[in-house]
């Protein structure tokens, strides 16, 4: 009789301790990745898709969801000139946004300047206003407006090194007037790969590649090769699974994470 007594007391305190343990650690529940709506804010007791933005839910303590709410957002300089593809810089600008990343637009001045003839743009900043970045983005259509621009060029070179230098189609053609692509392998539309070779003769410009990651300079192909290029970049900051939701939310079911040449982490 005294062992059954001794057995359900030593039972008894193992099971106020382990209920002790369970009350001092942080209760997970689960939250929708950040992607600058009012669901950000939510709380959800069982795993899925946030019902409002689609997004997979992240099982996180509160302390864990305050601290990603709360840390500081990267900057993207989206310089954009007039005549700038529209995809181009849509798709990366879609990319970085659901990743939380700040962004706001340059151009040579801030008048309005025209995407392919059709869509009006007006710059948040000129190139004489606008602030440092952490990023700071190129886009292809009508690159040469840019990168003949001495103006531009100067203004590019005289910006506190960012993180990361980010390029699309063409857009590789400003950052090799500014000095940036030298002795670096890269990539741009695969229509301009014998041009860009040709103004950056140290560069070895790769043809058949979504995008070239040199660490601190990433060039992309044309058009929705830059969704890989962002997608990819925002990976390397943030991790594959914050990338995978942005992927998923934007139903770009073709992402191949690292299709790209990756030269230096």
């Amino acid at each position: 009789m005294k062992d059954i007594i001794l057995h359900v007391l030593i039972f008894l305190v193992l099971l106020l301790g382990t209920a002790q343990l369970q009350a001092q650690q942080p209760q997970k529940a689960w939250y929708c990745p950040p992607c600058n709506s009012a669901c950000d804010s939510l709380v959800f007791k069982t795993a899925g898709k946030c019902p409002h933005c689609g997004m997979s839910l992240l099982q996180q303590t509160p302390e864990e969801h305050h601290k990603i709410m709360n840390e500081k957002k990267l900057t993207v300089a989206f310089y954009l000139q007039n005549g700038v593809e529209v995809l181009d810089f849509a798709g990366p600008m879609e990319v970085f946004s659901y990743a939380q990343f700040k962004i706001f637009t340059v151009s040579k001045t801030k008048d309005p300047i025209i995407s392919q003839g059709i869509l009006k743009i007006i710059p948040d900043y000129s190139i004489e206003d606008a602030p440092p970045a952490d990023i700071i983005a190129f886009f292809g259509g009508n690159a040469g407006n840019a990168s003949n621009d001495p103006k531009v060029i100067e203004w590019l070179k005289r910006q506190p090194t960012p993180d990361y230098y980010f390029s699309v189609c063409t857009g590789a053609f400003i950052l090799g007037k500014a000095d940036i692509l030298n002795n670096l392998t890269v990539t741009t539309f695969h229509e301009s790969i014998a041009n860009l070779q040709k103004a950056v003769p140290t560069a070895k410009v790769l043809s058949n590649v979504r995008f070239v990651d040199n660490g601190k300079v990433i060039t992309t192909a044309g058009i929705s090769a830059g969704i890989d290029g962002a997608l990819h970049l925002v990976a390397k900051i943030r991790g594959q699974e914050a990338a995978r939701n942005v992927a998923t939310y934007m139903e770009y079911d073709k992402w191949i994470p690292e299709q790209g040449l990756i030269i230096k982490k």
